[in-house]
C-alpha cells in the first residue's frame, strides 16, 4: 500500500509542484490550504507523512504542528524560509521531525521523505534479524524495526529522535560534540544551527530517561558534547 501523504500551503502552484513529484513517486496525496482544513485531514486522512508549510496565514504552520503531535506519530517536515533558523528550534520544541528549506529541489523533497518514512515501513509481520538488535544495558535497540524499548517497554521516538539514539548507541562511551552530531546523524547542514542538537536530545531524554534529574543513558560531557552509557 502506498504511503499518503498531506501537503500543506497556501501557495497552490508549491502545492501542485509537489504533487506531482511526490504522485510521480507513487505516493497518495491529499493537500491543503490553510491550518483549519489540514488539522480537519489530518484527523480524517490519517496521512503517514505531513509536509507543513511554516508561514500560513491565520493558523499558521507552528500551531498546526503543536495540534497535530500529540494526536499523530506521523512524521511532520517543516517547509521554511531561508535563514528562519529560530522557527527551527520552537519547531523542534514542539515535535517536528526534519526541515525543508525555500527554495529547494524536488529531489531533495523526495529524499526527505523517503528518509522520514522508512521507520514505517517495518511490519510485525516480520521477525526482527538477531543482528539488527543492540542491547546496551535495560535498552534494545531494533534497528529493523525502528523500535526502542527500555525494560521491554517500547519508548515512542520519532525518526529523528530514533536515528539520534541508534548513532550514540553504536558508538557507546565515545563523545560527540553537537557539530559532529549534525553531520552524522542529521547528514546535511543544519546552517549552523547546533541548538537542534540540543532540543533533539532534551526531547530524548524526556521519553528515554526514567529519572529527569539523574541520566542514565544519554550523557552530557561538559564543554565537549553527548554520548551514550554504556555501562547503564
Amino acid at each position: 500500500m502506498c504511503a499518503k501523504i498531506l501537503v500543506v500551503d497556501d501557495e497552490q502552484s508549491l502545492v501542485e509542484l509537489l504533487t506531482a513529484n511526490l504522485e510521480r513517486e507513487g505516493y497518495e496525496v491529499i493537500s491543503a490550504g490553510d491550518g483549519k482544513t489540514a488539522l480537519d485531514l489530518a484527523e480524517r486522512m490519517k496521512p503517514d507523512l505531513i509536509l507543513l508549510d511554516w508561514m500560513m496565514p491565520g493558523m499558521d504552520g507552528f500551531e498546526v504542528c503543536k495540534r497535530l503531535r500529540p494526536k499523530t506519530a506521523a512524521p511532520i517536515i517543516m517547509v521554511t524560509a531561508k535563514g528562519e533558523e529560530i522557527d527551527k528550534v520552537l519547531g523542534l520544541e514542539i515535535g517536528a521531525d526534519d526541515y525543508i528549506t525555500k527554495p529547494f529541489s524536488p529531489r531533495e523533497v523526495l529524499a526527505r521523505v523517503k528518509a522520514q518514512l522508512r521507520r514505517t515501513t517495518y511490519t510485525e509481520k516480520e521477525a526482527p534479524s538477531e543482528e539488527n538488535i543492540i542491547r546496551i544495558g535495560d535498552v534494545e535497540i531494533d534497528k529493523s524495526a525502528y523500535q526502542i524499548r527500555r525494560e521491554g517497554v517500547d519508548v515512542d521516538l520519532t525518526y529523528r529522535e530514533f536515528q539520534l539514539v541508534l548513532f550514540l548507541a553504536e558508538n557507546a562511551g565515545q563523545v560527540f560534540s553537537r557539530e559532529a552530531l549534525l553531520q552524522h546523524v542529521w547528514g546535511y547542514e543544519y546552517f549552523g544551527d547546533v541548538r537542534a542538537v540540543d532540543v533533539t536530545v532534551r526531547r530524548t531524554r524526556e521519553k528515554l530517561e526514567p529519572d529527569q534529574k539523574n541520566y542514565r543513558y544519554i550523557l552530557t560531557k561538559r564543554g565537549v558534547g553527548y554520548y551514550f552509557d554504556k555501562k547503564n
